[in-house]
């Protein structure tokens, strides 16, 4: 029987496909990813690095357009204070400017007053009677210094006035004494002045009123020492036998062999050259010591004393001038040694402290 022919035809058998073809296909197909090929993003990632790169070179070129486009504004600069003058520098120099307008005064005659204008400016209005130079104030010396007000300071100016002897001198009487303002007297003068900021940060200063005379200031009361009585210095004491050799040493022979009597540690310099061609010790007064009992003997290593001691020193001219010094000796090996030279006189710890009075005693210009 022969086959009999349909209107279908066999599909033809597909060939299998070769490698190389599998592989070009495959590029092919890898050439499109979600609707894009590589060509396109490569063109695109070009795209993106140079944009990139022109807003780097842009940078500097946007950033200085921003800076010039905003309005320079500057910062309102802090108020300045007008400096104030300290109060220690303030005084100390206000002393020292009443002293030179007392200076200026006491010397001021007729035709000066532009002289005294310059520390008291209404001063040139005054008419001056005497001779300019005729008296003097010498050895100036500020012994009161207090502050009256924030910028103010009442200054007590201590002088030695010369040639002011009177012009006719009358008859002695009985009853005539001396006047108090006799010749070479010390005189006191009370400035006021007043300070203020100056240029360059410095203190600037003027005096308010003319001097005025004024009485001396109250002397101090001496207050208690550590000290007993002053007794005789007798030459069989250590004590009297350690302090003469120290003080010969130092005020008669410039300090030769001085470190002999000073205890390890003590240093000393000694006037030079000596002042003096010989001393004596006449006495002293012991720390604490009541009694005059004989001393012979030295205490244990140590143990510390302090004296107060007068003596009589001869100059090279031979005038003997009493000295008084205030010294700490330290016992070692049986013997006295200088411990220091004190520079002042040991109070007694339990003395109370002196009451306030309304007149002041001298108060020395404050340092800086």
């Amino acid at each position: 029987m022969s086959p009999v022919l349909t209107g279908r035809r066999k599909p033809a058998p597909i060939a299998p496909q070769t490698p190389a073809v599998q592989e070009h296909k495959a590029e092919h197909a890898s050439d499109r990813v979600g609707g894009w090929s590589t060509g396109a993003q490569a063109n695109s990632a070009a795209l993106m690095r140079w944009l990139v790169w022109g807003l780097i070179a842009l940078g500097p070129l946007l950033g200085a357009l921003a800076y010039l486009s905003v309005p320079a504004t500057s910062a309102t600069p802090a108020p300045k204070t007008p400096p104030s003058a300290p109060a220690a520098s303030g005084g100390q120099g206000a002393a020292g400017f009443a002293s030179l307008f007392v200076a200026a005064y006491l010397s001021a005659g007729r035709g000066d007053e532009p002289k005294l204008a310059a520390y008291y400016p209404p001063a040139g209005n005054l008419q001056l009677d005497g001779e300019s130079g005729k008296r003097r104030g010498e050895q100036l010396t500020v012994v009161r210094l207090r502050q009256t007000d924030t910028s103010v300071w009442s200054v007590t100016v201590a002088a030695r006035v010369t040639g002011a002897q009177p012009t006719a001198t009358p008859s002695p009487t009985p009853d005539t004494s001396p006047s108090p303002a006799a010749a070479d007297a010390v005189r006191y003068f009370q400035v006021p002045v007043a300070t203020a900021p100056g240029a360059g940060g410095a203190t600037s200063y003027t005096a308010l009123a003319l001097p005025a005379e004024v009485a001396a200031p109250e002397r101090a009361k001496t207050p208690d020492l550590v000290y007993g009585a002053m007794r005789p210095a007798l030459p069989t004491d250590p004590r009297t036998q350690a302090v003469t050799s120290f003080l010969s040493s130092y005020l008669t022979k410039a300090g030769a062999e001085l470190d002999r009597y000073l205890a390890p540690g003590t240093r000393l310099a000694a006037p030079s050259p000596a002042p003096y061609s010989g001393i004596a010790v006449d006495q002293f007064a012991v720390e604490g010591e009541t009694g005059g009992e004989l001393v012979v003997s030295v205490p244990g290593d140590g143990t510390t004393l302090r004296l107060l001691v007068t003596l009589r020193a001869t100059g090279q001219d031979g005038v003997r001038l009493p000295l008084t010094y205030a010294l700490t000796l330290k016992a070692r090996a049986g013997r006295w040694e200088i411990a220091s030279l004190d520079g002042a006189p040991a109070l007694n710890p339990q003395t109370p402290a002196p009451a306030a009075s309304g007149a002041p005693g001298p108060a020395p210009a404050p340092t800086a």
